[in-house]
């Protein structure tokens, strides 16, 4: 076997028992911590198509900055005992139906999908960052400066409305 399809089927395994600890677990730290090694695998997938971009911004973004957003509400949210929904059967199993309906509307959208080859073979230039940067700073440039003069704009603006009136501050 070549160590592209084991490096894939180990990153697809990963994601799996991943995802399933992300539903099994009691504990919603934990839930967020498994969502981020889900996370780290999907962007192992990305590298093995050849989207390194996709891949570092999937862990930038989502894995870094997402789920720290989402771990500090959990743990401001106090979860305990006290706060846990009473279990009813009927949820379960309205639970239990729904995950096997959307498991049927899976199987038949992939069983009438044709099957193509997403691994990208090395040595193509295809989804690589120089590619981007290229296109970034030479057909897109104008467009790429006038977004980030209005990123400085809203950057600007969300300070100043955040900061306190300072005639106020001087008669308190």
């Amino acid at each position: 076997m070549e160590i592209t399809k084991i490096i894939f089927w180990f990153l697809t395994a990963l994601a799996l028992v991943a995802a399933i600890g992300v539903i099994s677990s009691k504990n919603p730290i934990y839930s967020v911590l498994w969502l981020i090694v889900v996370f780290f695998a999907i962007s192992g997938h990305y590298v093995l198509m050849n989207a390194q971009f996709l891949a570092i911004v999937n862990i930038i973004v989502y894995a870094g900055a997402i789920m720290v957003l989402f771990l500090f509400v959990v743990m401001l949210m106090n979860l305990n005992a006290d706060a846990e929904p009473i279990k009813n059967v009927y949820m379960k199993m309205a639970g239990v139906i729904s995950g096997l309906t959307l498991m049927i509307v899976f199987v038949a959208a992939l069983s009438a999908s044709e099957q193509h080859s997403t691994i990208i073979r090395p040595g193509t230039s295809v989804g690589l960052i120089e590619n981007l940067g290229r296109a970034l700073f030479n057909k897109y440039v104008v467009p790429f400066e006038i977004s980030s003069v209005l990123f400085l704009s809203a950057m600007v603006g969300a300070v100043v409305i955040g900061k306190k009136d300072p005639i106020k501050r001087i008669n308190e």
